[in-house]
């Protein structure tokens, strides 16, 4: 059962921690680490001050040029000088921002087991007009495909990869499992996926890092010789008693991937306000990151 009183103190929380300005402590040695040995323009504002900066644009919805306003009226007499919008903007894209940069080096228990990960994708628009624009001038738009692994103890996400529409939920497996095993080196005990990331080549590489995959198979799915003898073992366990095979994979726990895409549109918007592909993918990454700063001071 929830803890309504700590679970509304912890939403306070992430507004006390959008508006401290006072977090950036290390402001002058930061700065100095920063400028070692760079050639051309020293830096003038720290990278922790820039990040914070995008953490408040994308929770509260703020363009850039009234990002710059909230600065200047909120922190004018404690910073050492105010950015402007152009260089909150091009230092925000300019950022390398990691979806669990802010407690992995703290949090050791992130460590401690052995992952069982959901995963699956969503779409985001590029553009947050009205449906009346496209209906009306014939406007074409098309979307973001954001593809993530959750960890569904913590129902925080792990790994994060941006595509356009066009690619198959199925073709980014490899790579959010690379992630989190190899640049991470966590150990996953188990991946749930529905049935787009069904095919012999998922099969083949989660058996090879010794992953237990827990897939959803195509209806019209049968044994051949030629597939994964996992694929095999689940079309057939599954054409046999599929809510036994539920049951014993956890499969009802890969709605927690569906809650976390929830949580982000609620929180950040269906759509990114970035116009170039890259900056729109620093964009989610910015607000995975800051949807898993808020799970980790979250209390359930």
């Amino acid at each position: 059962m929830r803890d309504w009183k700590n679970y509304n103190e912890s939403l306070i929380r992430r507004g006390e921690i959008l508006l401290d300005f006072d977090l950036i402590d290390n402001w002058d040695s930061e700065l100095e680490r920063m400028n070692e040995g760079k050639e051309g323009r020293k830096f003038v504002y720290p990278d922790p001050f820039i990040k914070l900066l995008g953490y408040m644009r994308a929770y509260f919805h703020l363009p850039y040029r009234q990002t710059e306003g909230v600065v200047r009226e909120h922190a004018s007499n404690t910073l050492p000088s105010i950015p402007d919008y152009t260089n909150i903007s091009r230092r925000i894209n300019r950022l390398d921002i990691k979806i669990n940069d802010d407690d992995d080096a703290n949090n050791s228990s992130l460590h401690d087991y052995n992952f069982v990960i959901a995963i699956d994708s969503t779409g985001v628009k590029v553009t947050n007009r009205g449906e009346w624009i496209r209906h009306k001038w014939k406007v074409k738009r098309g979307y973001l495909k954001i593809h993530i692994a959750v960890d569904i103890k913590k129902k925080r996400i792990l790994s994060l990869h941006v595509t356009s529409e066009q690619v198959h939920d199925g073709k980014v497996l490899p790579e959010l499992i690379d992630d989190i095993t190899i640049k991470q080196n966590k150990v996953i005990e188990s991946a749930i996926m529905d049935g787009a990331y069904d095919n012999n080549n998922n099969f083949q590489i989660l058996s090879f890092k010794g992953i237990k995959p827990a897939i959803k198979v195509r209806k019209n799915s049968v044994c051949r010789k030629t597939n994964h003898y996992l694929r095999n073992k689940t079309v057939e366990m599954q054409e046999n008693n599929l809510q036994q095979w539920k049951d014993s994979v956890s499969y009802g726990q890969r709605w927690i991937a569906e809650t976390v895409f929830s949580c982000i549109k609620r929180m950040f918007g269906e759509y990114v306000t970035a116009i170039r592909f890259e900056n729109m993918i620093k964009e989610m990454v910015l607000k995975a990151s800051l949807y898993n700063f808020f799970q980790s001071i979250s209390v359930t």
